[in-house]
């Protein structure tokens, strides 16, 4: 599994014109499930979500991650992110799960972190989406699991 995560001040998800999902500061993740992932990569990967660090502590250093400050947890599916871009001028999605394999991990995902973080939003499996976001920082990272 795949999380481009951003920290942000806000982030909003919009499907035909309508919000479907919308957070203040926390971190928008971008989520691309790969062929192999299981429910276990999902769980290692909400792991990483909630504590990854982040946010800064007193002292203005990246020690705190999520689950610390409270912040929201927007989730987009995004499986461009599985692409190889290794060669050629066009993206191969080989390295992307199915579209069924896919929506299910992703349902997992957020299943799990609305049971375990007060403050989750999503965006909308195979949607059109326009996500729009304040990047804090800015700050960007790539996370993986492995199945």
């Amino acid at each position: 599994m795949i999380a481009l995560i951003q920290r942000v001040t806000r982030a909003r998800v919009e499907v035909d014109a309508t919000c479907v999902g919308e957070i203040g500061a926390g971190l928008l993740a971008l989520v691309a499930v790969q062929p192999d992932d299981t429910e276990a990569s999902a769980e290692r990967m909400l792991d990483r979500l909630l504590g990854y660090r982040v946010f800064a502590d007193a002292e203005g250093r990246m020690n705190r991650g999520l689950r610390e400050t409270g912040g929201g947890l927007l989730l987009v599916p995004q499986f461009t992110l599985a692409a190889d871009t290794c060669k050629g001028m066009r993206p191969s999605f080989t390295g992307a799960a199915s579209p069924a394999h896919g929506e299910k991990l992703f349902r997992h995902l957020v299943a799990r972190a609305a049971a375990r973080h007060a403050l989750v939003a999503c965006g909308q499996f195979g949607a059109d989406m326009q996500v729009s976001l304040t990047n804090d920082g800015p700050v960007t990272f790539w996370l993986e699991t492995r199945a």
